[in-house]
């Protein structure tokens, strides 16, 4: 309560304390006194209240009212007026001095202070036991003002530290939601780019064989079908993990009564994915070298994606007749797998064709989270278009994903 004081109204707590400093100066004015002294007078009380209003300013002009409280103070002196158990207002002005002044203030309270003390005694009492009380008194208050100094300034740097904190990781949470976007939209452009390029090679081809080829025709239409369900499944699972953690919201609501998750693609989907693009009327052959390597599960997704995005841009902006997918392990001294992706087109877009040339950038940027490259260009003799991938190959313990690799070597060569 106090600290929401002290930051809405220093004021308040300013006033607070001269008012309980003024208690306790009242007291040797209200308890009686012997017959033998001279009686408590308004005067001398006016005197004594005067060295507590500077308390009032504490907060705002510390070494100012310690100065206004010890001129107060020597002016009482020579009246013969209740004495205090206590130097009250000195000693709260002194601790100020010591918890919120500058450098200065406080070089001046201890070199003008300790003198000050001395000759306030010697106008007293002069006696060596009241030397020893009054420097103590002083050194032990200003100690408690420093470390009351220190206690501040260690809970400010905290509090610092924790805002900081805090600042870093909401900027890491947000980084993290765009990097999540980011590899959502590089999914998402993956399976709709290559299913709605299947349905429109196999739509543009449909109708010209409809009559003379119907079972071709027919095959056609089927595969139309399948590249829609193969989406729709992907799709699926894509937005079931985007809704996955909406607060409120069970399965049986959103209506994902099965399993929440299916499994990532994996080398051995390549089958099925050449499988598409071959009955999309263009041979694809999917050959291996060298002894396959355990992949690490997500280095496989990004094998099967980029694989998945140049079969597409075959599609889509090529006049190639074939296509050849080669999966070399151990190149580069035998710690790098290389993916080659190669058609012989003519190497550029169909005359009319679009595309934004986000497909290459996610194949770059799938290869670089993985410490791989990865480079898209004409063939050797400048005819055809290839996409080549290299990764480093990083053991993974999972047994499955050996099962894969060796699904891979089965392929055809």
């Amino acid at each position: 309560m106090f600290r929401r004081i002290r930051f809405r109204s220093p004021w308040a707590v300013d006033a607070l304390i001269a008012a309980a400093v003024q208690a306790a100066v009242t007291i040797p004015f209200v308890v009686p006194r012997a017959a033998d002294v001279p009686p408590a007078t308004w005067a001398f009380y006016a005197m004594t209240t005067l060295s507590v209003l500077p308390l009032l300013w504490r907060s705002r002009a510390p070494l100012t009212c310690l100065l206004a409280i010890t001129l107060a103070g020597f002016a009482y002196l020579p009246m013969d007026g209740p004495g205090q158990p206590m130097p009250y207002s000195p000693l709260v002005a002194i601790f100020t001095v010591a918890a919120q002044g500058g450098a200065r203030q406080r070089w001046v309270t201890i070199v003008a202070g300790l003198p000050l003390v001395a000759v306030a005694v010697a106008l007293r009492t002069n006696t060596a036991r009241e030397y020893l009380f009054a420097f103590f008194l002083f050194t032990m208050v200003y100690v408690l003002g420093v470390l009351a100094r220190t206690r501040q300034a260690y809970t400010q740097a905290v509090e610092a530290r924790a805002d900081a904190l805090e600042r870093a990781r909401e900027q890491e949470a947000e980084r993290a939601a765009e990097r999540e976007r980011a590899r959502i939209a590089r999914e998402m452009h993956d399976v709709l780019s290559h299913a709605v390029s299947l349905m429109i090679v196999q739509a543009e081809a449909g109708p010209l064989v409809v009559r003379s080829d119907p079972d071709r025709a027919e095959a056609a239409f089927d595969a139309i079908a399948g590249a829609g369900r193969d989406a729709m499944v992907q799709l699926r699972r894509m937005l079931g993990v985007l809704k996955e953690g909406e607060p409120g919201e069970s399965p049986e609501a959103s209506g994902n009564t099965g399993p929440r998750r299916t499994p990532q693609p994996t080398l051995a989907g390549l089958h099925d994915l050449v499988e598409q693009v071959r009955r999309a009327g263009i041979p694809v052959a999917l050959l291996t070298e060298g002894e396959p390597r355990r992949l690490a599960a997500d280095a496989q997704v990004t094998v099967y994606r980029v694989v998945q995005e140049a079969l597409t841009n075959v599609l889509k902006h090529s006049d190639a007749r074939a296509v050849t997918v080669r999966l070399a392990w151990g190149r580069a001294g035998g710690d790098r797998l290389s993916v080659t992706v190669a058609d012989d087109g003519s190497g550029v877009r169909k005359p009319g064709g679009e595309g934004s040339g986000r497909g290459l950038i996610g194949i770059r940027e799938r290869a670089a989270a993985h410490g791989g490259t990865a480079t898209a260009g004409a063939g050797p003799d400048g005819r055809g278009y290839r996409v080549c991938l290299e990764l480093p190959l990083v053991v993974s313990s999972p047994s499955g994903t050996a099962d894969a690799a060796e699904t891979v070597e089965t392929g055809e060569r």
